[in-house]
């Protein structure tokens, strides 16, 4: 085992994948030369030359257009999208020809790119570098959505996203980037799509992907320091769902609070909801409720933390859980 924090063992992973593979390129701005603004992809240009870690103008539309070009071609392209609000002018490629080129053209051509995007809030920087974007893409076919909570994970993850024929938008956590953790540089902790329990409980599940998985074990944390017993659910994937493990968790507790940093109405905690509320209704003591950040625009950063779903707030909705 290996102490990393999640930003090294994603530098790492992309080490990993380009040692074994040789069509394996990185692309983004800034990502060579600087390292990236994360510094993950730091020391890796000096390593693997110009030629596979490349650093692009500040045009998100080009760099996954031309990451479309080099996936034809063999290749298999990992672009940087450098904050979360900066994916949208690349949005038309990625809805409308990186998720749909399988299918057009029935499954003999595909497209294995990986587009890595820091997702989230809680760094204090301004709305286009703090958003919670992922039912965006979670809601077109023909895409793979993941998102990391953990060094192990993120080590694991991105190799598993590179080998990956589909495309996959792949989450980072930026507030969590230097967070530390224990990595098994031997085996992965579950497949790519599969949604892992973090904590075992009893009374109350509570699922979260991303940034809010530390969130929901802190309050698990100060729930069992009263008596509750939490059990959380790291999701890991958003599309596909593992709801196979999600429901075998619910159908135990009988009751569900889905937890993420994304405005509540229409985010993916609704689709959650749904879905389990379908499978599990005999099994549900309470209706399936939902905690995430309010339906405004993101706010500026000194009030981000009112924003953004925390501690107490996941145990508010635990609270009404537990009151039916």
């Amino acid at each position: 085992m290996t102490t990393l924090t999640i930003a090294k063992a994603l530098t790492n992973g992309l080490r990993a994948a380009m040692e074994k593979d040789p069509k394996v390129v990185l692309m983004g701005e800034d990502i060579g030369k600087l390292g990236g603004v994360f510094r993950v992809t730091e020391g890796l240009q000096k390593d693997f030359g110009e030629d596979r870690v490349i650093d692009t103008p500040l045009a998100e539309a080009g760099i996954v257009g031309t990451a479309i070009g080099l996936a034809l071609r063999g290749y298999r392209p990992v672009v940087e999208i450098q904050f979360d609000g900066f994916v949208y002018p690349a949005f038309d490629h990625i809805v409308s020809q990186v998720a749909k080129m399988r299918a057009r053209s029935l499954g003999k051509v595909s497209l294995p790119m990986v587009i890595r995007i820091p997702v989230g809030g809680g760094i204090g920087a301004v709305e286009h570098h703090s958003e919670s974007n992922e039912a965006y893409f979670a809601h077109t076919a023909g895409l793979r959505v993941v998102s990391v909570a953990s060094p192990q994970d993120a080590y694991w993850g991105i190799q598993a996203a590179i080998a990956t024929d589909d495309p996959v938008i792949f989450y980072e956590p930026k507030r969590r980037y230097w967070d530390k953790g224990e990595v098994d540089l031997d085996t992965p902790t579950a497949g790519l799509y599969d949604a892992v329990v973090a904590r075992e409980g009893t009374d109350c599940t509570v699922a979260a992907y991303g940034p809010m998985v530390k969130t929901c074990l802190q309050a698990a944390q100060a729930a069992a320091d009263e008596g509750r017993s939490l059990e959380v659910v790291d999701l890991r994937s958003l599309a596909p769902l593992d709801l196979d493990t999600l429901c075998a968790s619910v159908t135990k507790t009988g009751r569900l609070v889905v937890v993420h940093e994304a405005s509540v109405t229409g985010g993916l905690g609704a689709e959650i909801a749904a879905a389990v509320t379908q499978r599990c209704f005999y099994s549900l003591e309470a209706p399936v409720l939902r905690v995430g950040g309010y339906d405004v625009p993101y706010p500026p950063s000194r009030v981000e933390e009112e924003f953004l779903p925390d501690l107490d707030r996941v145990l508010d909705g635990v609270d009404r859980a537990m009151a039916f």
